[in-house]
């Protein structure tokens, strides 16, 4: 009898939790049209990137991931390296972004070979305005795709990290984001 009720009550516990954490992990307060919050952080190369920065020049795209040397964001960034050329085909500039200390990020760039600036948020306070720390208080794998004008374009909460690097080139298209060719005719 007490087994069972301790059972019982394990499982209703790990369901609730499930349930939590799959509801904090996605669904982002920001959305399509709205200006997208600036940022200052420090990447892998020792720079500091704002977004800010890019407003009226070119569109970017930040890729948030949860953590660095695991699984899922190395295959996310080894995508994003080894098939960046397909974004590069746009007038874009992309970052991955995660709240991992800058020395973690550092090694995980050096280690998958990252040819793009990888921002660390250890503070969490870009994360929270992104609206994608999730319960385990590490970000949640979505991408925002942010206009020429800072405005949010898409936010894809379904990114596929073995083939992110096709995704975000595709998207790009579709959302009508100039080629660098096109520029370079004009």
């Amino acid at each position: 009898m007490i087994k069972n009720t301790i059972i019982n009550l394990s499982v209703k516990f790990c369901l609730s939790l499930l349930l939590l954490t799959s509801a904090s992990t996605f669904a982002t307060e920001l959305t399509v049209g709205m200006q997208a919050p600036n940022f200052n952080l420090q990447a892998t190369n020792g720079d500091f990137y704002q977004l800010s920065d890019y407003q009226g020049k070119q569109a970017t795209v930040i890729a948030w991931y949860p953590m660095a040397n695991t699984r899922g964001c190395t295959l996310e960034c080894k995508s994003l390296t080894e098939q960046g050329h397909l974004i590069r085909e746009y007038h874009v500039s992309y970052f991955m972004v995660s709240v991992d200390p800058l020395n973690d990020n550092r090694e995980f760039a050096k280690k998958t070979g990252a040819d793009f600036p990888m921002l660390s948020d250890p503070t969490k306070e870009t994360a929270k305005a992104y609206d994608v720390l999730n319960f385990f208080r590490v970000a949640s794998r979505v991408t925002f795709y942010i206009s020429i004008d800072g405005k949010i374009l898409h936010i894809d909460e379904d990114v596929s990290p073995k083939s992110a690097a096709q995704d975000i080139a595709k998207k790009l298209g579709e959302l009508n984001v100039e080629k660098v060719a096109k520029l370079n005719k004009q």
